[in-house]
């Protein structure tokens, strides 16, 4: 086995949402009442909704062959970026440049976990346009490369007889996995520990559907010094999806529904082998707390229904067995700051080396565990043969992956006589 022969399904992208995507996906009633890209006076496009700036999905989400000094929380335009963050058919070209076969992708306009929408005044309208947004992604973004890509929805969490409404709904569309906050009291929602959750939880149980729990959703359970630099705000995130996994392995979630699946997308694995020593260490030591484990250690809780994923991980990946090999999975996170593409399956490749895997296991890692962990049929519309990073690179060698400023991709739009893709 080698470099080309591996096949890469990436749990971990996101969607640029493009201005005309509620096209098509919402009653004629409401039309005129759907989210629109319109262009501030400073000149920044941004997403509004009920006349409210809701987000500009530009800045550090989509930066992809944008030279590294540009980078930044910046607001900008769509003529700015490169045209497969938001342009599908150009996304699918970019995932065979980067050998990359299936893909996630977690929403940017809606936020990782329908904050849009949860933070509108009009709910009524609010769950109209969500399920807009889930059909535009189910049946559009997804559904014109059958087999390229894994679809995720999101939910109304401002109910969750909504929410379990809504999984149902995407379930039967053929969506089983659901972005979700990794910790609802930080927004002020009612946590995990009680059965607030439940209506929601018991759908996802009965229809197989995964809950994925996004990093960037729980900053406000730390305080930072108010002079602390950006980096914290960059690298912490990813530290806190311990805390989520906290919440749901020592509180009611896992326990009270043992089929339950939980993806926890980009935050890592190094850290897990020691995580789950501790804390099943923490139960055999603890017992006057009360907590009930007769069943199952945590680590069997964790090794029966959780799937966690990294971008680049060596310390991770040489304790693989330690964490549980089935459990691991890899994510490429295009076209964000820390996304390995166009490069992923070299810097991947050079991992599984160091750390002496076998072919089983890059397998199980870079497809087998996500494909079986969200019911995905990975070959149903790719043939084996045709799906390995070699053969998807071949077919898109004509891609230009060489580093274009935001001021080139503004001028090639303007030559191309368009400002942008403007609503």
């Amino acid at each position: 086995m080698n470099v080309d022969d591996m096949i890469l399904v990436s749990i971990d992208d996101h969607v640029i949402e493009p201005p005309d995507m509620f096209t098509g996906h919402v009653p004629q009633r409401w039309v005129d009442q759907a989210p629109k890209v319109e262009r501030s006076a400073e000149g920044i496009d941004r997403w509004v909704f009920q006349g409210v700036e809701t987000s500009t999905p530009f800045g550090m989400c989509a930066v992809a062959t944008w030279p590294k000094e540009e980078w930044g929380f910046d607001p900008g335009v769509f003529a700015e970026v490169r045209p497969a963050c938001y342009d599908v058919d150009l996304r699918v070209r970019d995932m065979d440049a980067g050998g990359v076969l299936a893909s996630m992708n977690f929403p940017t306009m809606a936020g990782f976990n329908a904050r849009t929408f949860f933070e509108a005044d009009d709910k009524e309208l609010a769950l109209i346009m969500l399920k807009a947004y889930n059909d535009w992604h189910v049946d559009e973004w997804c559904g014109s490369h059958p087999g390229r890509f894994i679809p995720i929805g999101i939910v109304p969490m401002w109910d969750p007889q909504l929410c379990a409404a809504e999984v149902r709904r995407l379930a039967d569309k053929g969506c089983k996995a659901i972005s979700f906050l990794e910790a609802p009291h930080a927004f002020g929602l009612p946590s995990f520990h009680n059965e607030h959750w439940d209506p929601m939880l018991t759908a996802m149980s009965e229809t197989g559907s995964v809950m994925c729990m996004h990093i960037g959703a729980s900053g406000g359970l730390v305080t930072l010094a108010p002079d602390a630099p950006l980096d914290h705000y960059i690298i912490l995130p990813t530290q806190l999806t311990l805390m989520a996994l906290q919440d749901i392995l020592f509180g009611r979630t896992l326990r009270s529904f043992p089929d339950l699946k939980v993806a926890l997308s980009e935050g890592g694995i190094g850290w897990i082998p020691y995580y789950l020593e501790r804390a099943d260490r923490h139960v055999k030591n603890q017992l006057w707390i009360g907590q009930d484990w007769s069943e199952r250690l945590p680590s069997q809780i964790f090794r029966d229904q959780i799937l966690a994923c990294f971008i680049t991980d060596p310390a991770g990946v040489k304790l693989r067995n330690e964490i549980g090999i089935d459990n691991l999975a890899w994510e490429c996170d295009y076209p964000h700051t820390d996304s390995t593409w166009p490069h992923s399956p070299e810097l991947l490749w050079n991992e599984f080396k160091a750390a002496n895997a076998t072919p089983d296991e890059i397998n199980k890692i870079t497809f087998e565990n996500s494909c079986r962990f969200f019911d995905f049929d990975l070959f149903k519309h790719t043939p084996r043969k045709d799906a390995t990073v070699g053969t998807l690179r071949a077919r898109a060698a004509d891609v230009d992956l060489s580093t274009v400023s935001k001021a080139e991709y503004r001028s090639r739009a303007e030559a191309a006589g368009r400002d942008g893709v403007q609503a």
